[in-house]
């Protein structure tokens, strides 16, 4: 709607207009019912006014930040497979085979680090990566979680 429109023309539109100190005059018509043209019982010209906003201030910025001004570079993240008692071997390694794409010899390798030490790290990146990895070998009933790099 524009200001100046005929059939509303106590609407105003634009931000000085709807942020200045001056009320903004409503309209006085009625309806044969007593009712303002809005529906509401009250009548239009009892309406609150609009007030200016208060001003705020910036932050001020003060120096250099503190610490070391070297980045460390991100920890990768480890998808780590644990050791269960449902799983045989040959399913462990066939899924590792599937998933990550290993070897047979690499996989069998992984496999027995899971079987003998009770974990191996299968895959380690980004934590999206790492986390999706972890639900494929969900998926295919592994143990398996993610953890930050030491």
């Amino acid at each position: 709607m524009r200001a100046g429109n005929s059939q509303f023309p106590d609407c105003r539109v634009g931000a000085f207009e709807l942020f200045s100190e001056r009320p903004v005059k409503a309209s006085t018509e009625h309806s044969p019912n007593g009712r303002s043209r809005n529906g509401n019982a009250e009548p239009a010209n009892r309406r609150g006014t609009i007030r200016k906003m208060s001003e705020t201030t910036a932050p001020q910025r003060t120096g250099r930040p503190v610490g070391d001004p070297r980045a460390e570079p991100d920890r990768p993240w480890l998808v780590i497979v644990w050791n269960d008692p449902i799983n045989l071997m040959s399913y462990v390694t066939w899924v590792l085979q599937k998933l990550f794409g290993y070897s047979r010899p690499k996989a069998t390798q992984l496999m027995l680090d899971v079987h003998h030490k009770g974990r191996a790290v299968v895959s380690s990146g980004q934590r999206e990566k790492a986390e999706l990895d972890c639900y494929r070998l969900h998926a295919h009933g592994l143990w398996a979680t993610v953890a930050k790099s030491d």
